[in-house]
């Protein structure tokens, strides 16, 4: 697959430097018409199932924009929207003439109704809040309308920050009540002095919400209004401006090059809010969360530049720098005095990416628990490290000290790179297919695991949820084909079955003089499980079905606008695994455990409950009816506090290569200590270990699967 990729890749470059397109081929050499041209040059010409710029589409991108730029509608008035309404079915031809007109216009208006807006905020906030009055706040922005008059606009505000405030206002009086609870003499305050700190705590939130606001540049809404288009063919066709495109390589690898620290602008000050673990600034050991950056100089450069006020994705790139570089930071320290720091750069890897994992005992059987967050890899550097030679490590590791089963932990994990999955696939099976793609046009191509031999041929176990999507939905649905793991958690996974290329855009202009174009990242093709059908909206169904928190909330690809249908395809010629247990007896015996959980019936019941919350759009302003709606839903909570407080018997344990490092790392050792402490709460894992136990017993002490012949 990766050669026909690659082929089609440089077909589109060679395609699109044949048409002459330079960055100085129009009369007006933009910057943003150039971008639109290479947008709708790729989804032409290279999405997996392109659509037609028509009328609909405009309609479509009209409102996705609008959408995202005014959610709440508390920006535009309903005169502008008329205004706009006219392009609603001109964008294609716009799109088609790389023209962003009606993007120029939305946004010179925002900027216009943003500054009003800040001017509203403030002037409503520094009037006390009536909650004597009664009134209540719809959060059903979709079916609002849009205000007519700058007093409806006043009054819309007045009521969305009185929502807010008097959740803040709530809190306090129950505060004081609990101090007056503990101490008889102890004086409350007024509730005029409550209501004034409730109010003045959202006017901070409101004022720092619209520093970063006014931080975004008009490239950044060009990308949004970009994407409005983009998405119209599919919900993982994405423009990636530049810093977007670093921050996406950095999340697929698991690593940069810097200092280690995350960052945090507040009002016009840029501080440290964490240092990673093992980078050199926490080796260092001399920058301190809660340091404020003042000014920022390069080694061999004389003056240093101030990013106070600054914006914090610009201050970022002048901390970044190639490793083996320094960075001089002038810190105001914790302490108020200022000082000059140089900190050395280096490879930061960030090891939440990565893969860890654990061994519990149950029973006298040490099995072994791998948490993968994400199939990653370095594009740049496919010999690097990745998902597949870090799970096949700890796979060994776990051997090592007597692992006789394995729960792969695929939950939350949104997938990643489709070389990876087939790779850990393979660690599981003796030859043989795993995931089928295809691209338009084309026949099927069968992606294979090539390589002799199984790394564990022991019982294992997958666990997946609704947030399981793509890499991990190929990887779950292999094994569950070939009955080679028994699936265990959420009713259906998250339905993701296309696959992604990016294009670097600045490839395919040959004379570029409009700096960084950025990627652009689209649907190619579509994957389908050895046994043909498609994972795309009904994701992966569990052989054991467990409910959870979210069982009843909409989610999932189904629930996203223009996703690509199901299908399937003839299946792959693949042999199903040889098991020495019956695989239909393992899942009905967990079946009747969970079925007999008092534990797992609250879950369901309570996921229900949080459907019946998540569902509340119309919120009571008055104190007296909005306290007594927080105390019925805290009394009917009162019901699972036992779920938060559920615990097994199980001791999850570090491996022994890991107890060196946890003596001198007090941050990885911290991280390790909650994941186990959180382990030994997850009703979901034992019942993972549960059927491990089960499928232990089955195996035999000397009986080995093999695949058939």
């Amino acid at each position: 697959m990766k050669r026909n990729i690659n082929i089609f890749l440089v077909s589109i470059l060679i395609a699109f430097a044949s048409c002459s397109f330079t960055s100085k081929s129009f009369d007006d050499p933009d910057k943003d018409k150039l971008l639109m041209q290479l947008i709708t040059y790729l989804l032409e010409q290279g999405h997996f199932e392109p659509k037609d710029i028509n009328d609909e589409l405009s309609e479509g991108v009209y409102s996705s924009f609008l959408n995202q730029i005014d959610p709440f509608k508390n920006y535009f008035k309903q005169s502008d929207i008329n205004e706009f309404e006219r392009f609603k079915t001109e964008l294609d031809d716009q799109i088609l003439l790389h023209d962003v007109s009606f993007f120029d216009l939305v946004y010179d208006r925002f900027l216009i109704r943003f500054e009003d807006s800040k001017n509203m905020y403030s002037e409503v906030l520094e009037q006390p809040f009536d909650f004597e009055l009664d009134e209540v706040y719809s959060t059903d922005y979709e079916n609002s309308t849009y205000v007519t008059t700058k007093s409806e606009m006043f009054n819309r505000w007045r009521k969305q920050l009185k929502f807010y405030t008097i959740s803040n206002y709530h809190d306090l009086i129950v505060a004081e009540n609990t101090l007056k609870e503990a101490d008889e003499n102890y004086v409350s305050k007024p509730l005029s002095e409550i209501e004034s700190e409730a109010r003045a705590s959202i006017l901070k939130t409101m004022t720092e919400n619209f520093s970063v606001l006014e931080d975004i540049r008009r490239q950044d809404w060009l990308s949004v209004y970009i994407n409005a288009i983009a998405e119209e063919f599919d919900p993982h066709t994405f423009y990636f401006a530049p810093s977007d495109k670093d921050k996406f390589d950095e999340q697929m690898s698991g690593k940069y090059e810097g200092i280690g620290a995350r960052l945090q602008k507040r009002m016009d000050v840029i501080t440290i809010t964490e240092l990673i673990s093992g980078g050199s600034a926490w080796r260092q050991d001399k920058l301190e969360v809660g340091d404020a950056i003042m000014k920022v100089r390069q080694q061999d450069e004389a003056e240093a530049v101030s990013v106070v006020g600054m914006r914090l994705v610009d201050a970022v790139k002048l901390i970044k720098g190639p490793k083996g570089s320094n960075v001089i930071l002038t810190l105001r320290k914790v302490d108020g005095t200022i000082e000059d720091l140089s900190i050395p750069r280096d490879e930061i890897l960030l090891e939440e990416t990565y893969a860890k994992s654990t061994k519990v005992v149950k029973d006298g059987v040490t099995f072994g628990v791998i948490n993968l967050p994400k199939f990653y890899i370095d594009f740049e550097d496919y010999n690097s490290r990745n998902a597949a030679t870090d799970v096949k490590k700890e796979i060994e590791r776990l051997k090592s000290e007597g692992m006789e089963g394995l729960v792969l932990d695929l939950r939350n994990n949104g997938g990643g790179s489709l070389k990876t999955v087939v790779d850990i696939g393979g660690l599981f099976i003796d030859k043989g297919p795993i995931v089928q793609v295809r691209s338009t046009g084309d026949d099927k191509e069968v992606l294979e695991d090539k390589q002799l031999g199984i790394e564990w041929d022991g019982p294992l176990v997958i666990l997946v949820n609704e947030l399981s999507a793509s890499a991990s939905e190929i990887l779950a649905a292999a094994m569950q084909d070939y009955k080679r793991a028994i699936v265990i958690g959420s009713k259906q996974t998250y339905g993701k079955g296309t696959v992604q290329n990016i294009v670097d855009l600045n490839r395919m202009i040959r004379s570029n003089t409009n700096g960084d174009m950025g990627a652009f990242k689209f649907t190619t093709q579509k994957y389908y499980r050895i046994n043909g059908g498609s994972t795309q909206l009904e994701g992966v169904k569990s052989d054991v079905v467990v409910p959870g928190r979210f069982s009843y909330i909409e989610m999932g690809e189904r629930e996203q606008d223009n996703s690509l249908a199901w299908d399937e395809i003839e299946p792959a010629n693949y042999t199903v695994w040889q098991n020495p247990f019956s695989y239909e007896v393992m899942i009905e015996s967990s079946k009747d455990r969970l079925n007999s959980s008092v534990e797992i019936k609250l879950i369901d019941d309570n996921a229900r409950w949080i459907k019946t919350i998540r569902d509340q759009d119309i919120y009571q302003l008055n104190f007296k009816e909005y306290s007594k709606n927080i105390d019925l839903k805290e009394l009917e909570s009162k019901r699972f506090d036992e779920l938060s407080d559920y615990q097994t018997d199980l001791t999850f344990q570090p491996l022994a290569y890991e107890l060196p490092i946890m003596e001198q790392d007090s941050v990885f050792k911290i991280n390790r200590n909650r994941w186990h402490e959180n382990l030994a709460k997850d009703i979901y894992m034992e019942e993972a270990l549960n059927v491990l136990y089960d499928l232990k017993n089955s195996y035999g002490t000397n009986s080995t699967a093999q695949l058939k012949d």
